[in-house]
């Protein structure tokens, strides 16, 4: 079964690893590229509590100055990961979504009045600092990367690609899904899908692409790629 991921090389190729010794033809096409944004400084010990709500925001932080024991509250797994990498040890995990993350932080840090920062990229659909400052909390938003679309396709990846269409295509923010679209259109590829399964995390990301005819289209979190591969 030949597979399409789409997320950058460094959040898929533990993935792309794993599907290939199982034997799944992996395709790999980085739908955003991430650049990172420069920040004034921050004197990080302000802060009782930390927010990554991706691990963009993790590698574009300066960690060096901070205090590694400081609470962490991470969107996902993946995003818990990088986190770890970068030496920090009191971290929650939420299940992929910022509605669970939210409620990880109103039942984990009871201290309104301790200050939080939430760091992101430029673009987010859901604007949790605000949603937190509404439930009493304080909080300031650090944004240190933004996300550029890949506007362009390799001529000889097009080629492989119309020779053998994925049978699934996993695709992971509303920002992806819009990026997927354009690079579908611009190279006439409306009419590939019909025998594709599309993988989309939310119901914003699926509806960008619902006007494609594809196979089905299933919602899932992160975590769960491997799981639905044997669902199809």
């Amino acid at each position: 079964m030949h597979v399409l991921l789409t997320r950058p090389l460094e959040d898929s190729k533990d993935l792309i690893f794993n599907f290939k010794s199982k034997g799944f033809k992996v395709s790999h096409l980085p739908l955003l590229n991430i650049q990172k944004i420069n920040y004034e400084q921050i004197d990080f010990n302000s802060y009782e509590a930390l927010i990554f709500t991706s691990s963009n925001s993790i590698r574009n932080l300066e960690t060096k100055n901070i205090n590694k024991e400081t609470i962490c509250f991470c969107v996902g797994y993946a995003t818990e990961r990088s986190a770890k990498l970068r030496g920090f040890k009191n971290i929650f995990a939420a299940e992929g979504n910022v509605n669970n993350l939210k409620e990880l932080i109103l039942q984990n840090f009871t201290d309104k009045q301790k200050k939080i920062l939430y760091v992101s990229g430029e673009i987010v659909t859901q604007r949790l600092d605000i949603e937190l400052k509404s439930e009493g909390y304080s909080v300031n938003r650090l944004i240190n990367y933004k996300v550029l679309h890949n506007q362009n396709l390799d001529l000889e990846f097009l080629k492989k690609l119309k020779e053998d269409i994925p049978k699934i295509i996993y695709v992971y923010s509303e920002n992806s899904a819009k990026s997927f679209l354009n690079l579908i259109e611009k190279y006439e590829l409306v009419d590939y899908w019909m025998n594709t399964n599309l993988m989309c995390i939310g119901e914003k990301t699926s509806s960008v692409l619902n006007g494609i005819k594809w196979k089905k289209i299933f919602l899932f979190n992160p975590g769960e790629e491997e799981y639905l591969l044997y669902k199809i």
